[in-house]
């Protein structure tokens, strides 16, 4: 497994245990990354650069990231069918607009200690 898969796999796995009610009043055992997308958008670009993307889906805007080029979506798990994406540019604007500030800062610290403590 290459280095970016493996960053991708360990950032999913963080994401996976720091979602939680705190970050999206939709969030569940069941669909953890549910209404997550706003939210991760803007810790990913904050860990790693790169631009916020959003398409439309049958539940509004769903955010995610382009990272040197390459479509960074964490939070597709959410949906039961594949995303058409349009990859239409957006901005930390809009997909704060998905969130909150408490949303963002739990989310964001969360992620930053798991990250830390991550083998």
């Amino acid at each position: 497994m290459g280095g970016r898969e493996q960053v991708d796999r360990k950032i999913r796995n963080i994401l996976f245990k720091a979602w939680s009610f705190e970050s999206s009043s939709q969030w569940s055992k069941g669909n953890p990354a549910k209404g997550q997308c706003g939210v991760t958008a803007l810790v990913i670009n904050d860990l790693f650069g790169g631009d916020i993307f959003k398409t439309k889906t049958e539940g509004g805007w769903h955010f995610y990231n382009l990272i040197n080029g390459e479509r960074c979506d964490y939070t597709e798990s959410q949906f039961t069918k594949p995303i058409q994406y349009l990859d239409v540019v957006s901005s930390r604007q809009e997909a704060f607009a998905d969130t909150n500030e408490n949303q963002y800062m739990y989310l964001k610290q969360k992620v930053n200690l798991l990250r830390s403590s991550y083998k």
